[in-house]
């Protein structure tokens, strides 16, 4: 086991002793002069020390998205009805998240909710289905108000509509 550790902290050194070694020398063959050692040390490791660094980490970290209520359901809902085209937004299903900090008074929100298509007519005959035929989803602009968050219609737009099967 402990001949096994070795072989691989001694692949790594080798690695890391060819690559500088190549570094060096095209950095020779390019600039035709002799290479600043320390300074291509410090280079290195203050570019491995920015990718590394908190901040660049926390920009990669994908938040998840916050859930918030909006008073105003039903009129979004009618206007991605209108929108998009289909016969019926379901408003029970509609599920509102933002990525923005919920304490500015101004958010931008993502939408989602279920979507039917126009009834099926077989033969004369209208069959409803209560299953749902598409997947809405639209972004809009909320801010806060006397009566809690309140998306504004005229904001609302459909980013896609997916077909269920």
């Amino acid at each position: 086991m402990a001949s096994k550790i070795l072989r691989v902290i001694l692949i790594i050194v080798l690695f890391i002793v060819f690559f500088e070694l190549g570094l060096f020398s095209s950095y020779t063959i390019v600039t035709a002069e002799a290479p600043n050692f320390h300074g291509l040390v410090d280079m290195q490791i203050s570019k491995i020390h920015d990718f590394f660094s908190p901040q660049k980490v926390n920009e990669a970290l994908i938040k998840d998205p916050t859930p918030v209520n909006i008073s105003n359901q039903k009129d979004v809902a009618l206007k991605m009805e209108s929108l998009s085209q289909v016969d019926g937004v379901n408003v029970d299903s509609m599920n509102i998240t933002t990525f923005d900090d919920t304490d500015n008074k101004n958010i931008t929100v993502n939408i989602e909710a279920l979507g039917y298509a126009s009834p099926n007519q077989t033969s004369g005959q209208i069959v409803i289905s209560q299953t749902p035929s598409y997947k809405v989803m639209a972004t809009g602009q909320a801010k806060y108000g006397e009566n809690g968050l309140r998306v504004d219609e005229n904001t609302v737009a459909i980013t896609s509509i997916l077909k269920l099967y």
